[in-house]
């Protein structure tokens, strides 16, 4: 079978090292791919955000499966009009993306069917939603509704803080376009859980835990994740168990209900509270960088989970996975999650070769034999082994050949369930 993968980032690199496993690939191409991702796929030359484009590539390719990675190809609709011509998708529909592209319909949703989150009001107004903060008080979280790239989440400490966050978010989109979700702070331990999804029929895929905040102590602001490990030791069997009858499972017959089925890999978001899970957020696809951690574990073939997602047969497989540990640290460049300078040259990731490590590139660019940095998050180090501490040995030990002097990263990966 020939494949597409879309995307260019670490989480695509993960994806297409595991297909690139697969006995029933022929041939896997990616667009627009990255350096890395090149090491297991044809890179080519189009413009995802050309539907036309992308359909007339599958067609001429004999494409038999689209693998789609990021989130915005999802909710502009390619699954949609990749549907219509007949080609054979992995991912949901645009409105099925909702979940993830818009918070107010996530929360109205749970609100409706009953599924655990947390006490929330949307506003369109700074006003309104200020007003609303200073009833409320602090701690308190606020939120774009729509895709921020897991950076449009403010935890307010206080109510001024929270003001601030409310002003930013509807001067960025203005103000006759923002709309603001207010939540109650849930206190407990956050977990992702990831399950695909093929209507109704649900498949966990386990759990992981990531690192938002961009230093160590989880300090400063939140980013697209530095850092992730699995499996989670605070996602017990009895609570992921939960979380898929009182959470997944619910948001999937909704879905269905509401004749818009959802269809790929759905990412929930967890606070392990007092009471049990609850849902943060929805994403729907893998998590970056948490697919860096699961791929790595998952002992079966990829290819045919995807496809039997994509056609609605998930009632006939299972997944496989091995028995050990998984841990990936992201290296960005210095200024992430601002404005990072592109064009610094990495040395020394082709001569990483220890067992169980492997280098997922996120945001690299080649420049003849140059290796540059290209993005934010430029590298994810990952390593598996029989236990986390080992695994966060080996990859630390990896890291610290890499030379990138304007490179940085987090130091603690793992230290919560190492405490």
């Amino acid at each position: 079978m020939n494949i597409l993968l879309i995307g260019s980032g670490g989480r695509e690199h993960a994806l297409a090292w595991k297909l690139a496993q697969s006995p029933e690939l022929t041939r896997l191409y990616a667009a627009p791919g990255n350096p890395g991702i090149a090491d297991h796929a044809d890179i080519v030359a189009l413009d995802v955000a050309d539907h036309g484009a992308v359909t007339d590539f599958c067609r001429d390719r004999e494409i038999g499966l689209v693998v789609v990675g990021p989130e915005v190809p999802l909710v502009a609709g390619l699954v949609d009009d990749l549907g219509i011509a007949g080609i054979r998708v992995f991912g949901p529909t645009k409105a099925a993306a909702q979940l993830e592209g818009s918070k107010v319909f996530t929360k109205e949703l749970c609100a409706e069917y009953g599924i655990p989150t947390a006490r929330h009001q949307s506003f369109n107004s700074a006003g309104s939603a200020k007003a609303y903060i200073r009833a409320e008080g602090a701690p308190i979280v606020v939120k774009a509704d729509g895709l921020a790239a897991g950076k449009g989440v403010t935890v307010a400490a206080s109510i001024e803080e929270a003001e601030a966050a409310v002003d930013a978010l509807f001067a960025e989109a203005g103000d006759a376009e923002a709309t603001v979700v207010i939540e109650e702070c849930m206190v407990g331990e956050e977990a992702s859980l990831f399950c695909l999804v093929d209507g109704e029929t649900v498949i966990s895929l386990g759990g992981a835990q990531d690192h938002k905040r961009v230093f160590d102590g989880d300090e400063g602001p939140n980013t697209g994740g530095m850092g992730a490990y699995s499996p989670a030791p605070v996602l017990t069997p009895e609570l992921e168990a939960r979380a898929i009858d009182e959470i997944v499972k619910p948001t999937a017959r909704a879905m269905s209900k509401l004749g818009i089925p959802f269809r790929g890999v759905l990412y929930a978001g967890l606070m392990l509270t007092r009471e049990g899970p609850k849902l943060i957020e929805y994403n729907v696809r893998f998590g970056d960088p948490e697919c860096q951690v699961l791929m790595p574990r998952l002992a079966s073939d990829l290819l045919p989970l995807l496809v039997a997602t994509a056609d609605g047969r998930l009632d006939g497989v299972t997944a496989e996975w091995r028995d050990v540990a998984a841990i990936t640290v992201v290296m960005a460049a210095r200024g992430y999650p601002g404005t990072a300078p592109k064009g610094s040259e990495i040395r020394g990731v082709d001569t990483v070769t220890r067992d169980g490590v492997k280098i997922f590139h996120a945001g690299t660019k080649r420049e003849g034999d140059r290796l540059l940095a290209w993005g934010g998050r430029v590298l994810n180090v990952t390593a598996t082994a029989p236990t986390l501490r080992e695994a966060r040995d080996a990859a630390y030990a990896a890291v610290d050949t890499i030379d990138w002097p304007e490179g940085f990263c987090r130091k603690d990966i793992g230290w919560r369930a190492l405490g």
